[in-house]
């Protein structure tokens, strides 16, 4: 998957995500459930790829956040990622229909969501790009 489809990609889940109230057409989840069912989501796949994917292009990863979209088709897994992210990104990828099936007999759900694999800023960022991401973030809030 090449940034661009990536980046339409997280574009149409982000249009997925937005509030209940912003699209009548889409059916919206509970937010305490969506809360809940995203947590679970978040615990069981940091458990299944940390001690049970046993693919060799798989760095340790920490899922910091799973985002679902209303209607409960698409999940969003934010990961910290050690190593590699090209290399990791594309063994998760690879092992999406294993996650799911993991996941349908962990969680009671009815419909498990498609796993959608995001790397997160990691905060080993050094260097010019952790003092332009700093300088970006001092600009954009006002002083006491």
């Amino acid at each position: 998957m090449d940034l661009r489809q990536r980046d339409q990609l997280r574009q149409q889940i982000a249009k997925e995500i937005q509030p209940a109230g912003a699209s009548l057409e889409m059916t919206s989840m509970d937010p305490r459930r969506a809360a809940r069912f995203s947590e679970a989501l978040r615990i069981e796949l940091d458990e299944l790829i940390n001690y049970e994917l046993k693919d060799p292009r798989l760095s340790p990863v920490s899922i910091t956040e799973v985002t679902i979209s209303p209607d409960a088709k698409k999940a969003l897994v934010h990961v910290i990622i050690e190593g590699d992210q090209a290399d990791t990104l594309a063994a998760l990828e690879h092992a999406k229909a294993y996650l799911r099936s993991q996941i349908t007999d962990r969680i009671d759900i009815f419909r498990v969501p498609d796993l959608y694999f995001e790397a997160a800023v990691s905060s080993k960022l050094t260097g010019d790009r952790a003092q332009n991401i700093l300088k970006r973030i001092k600009k954009g809030r006002p002083r006491d």
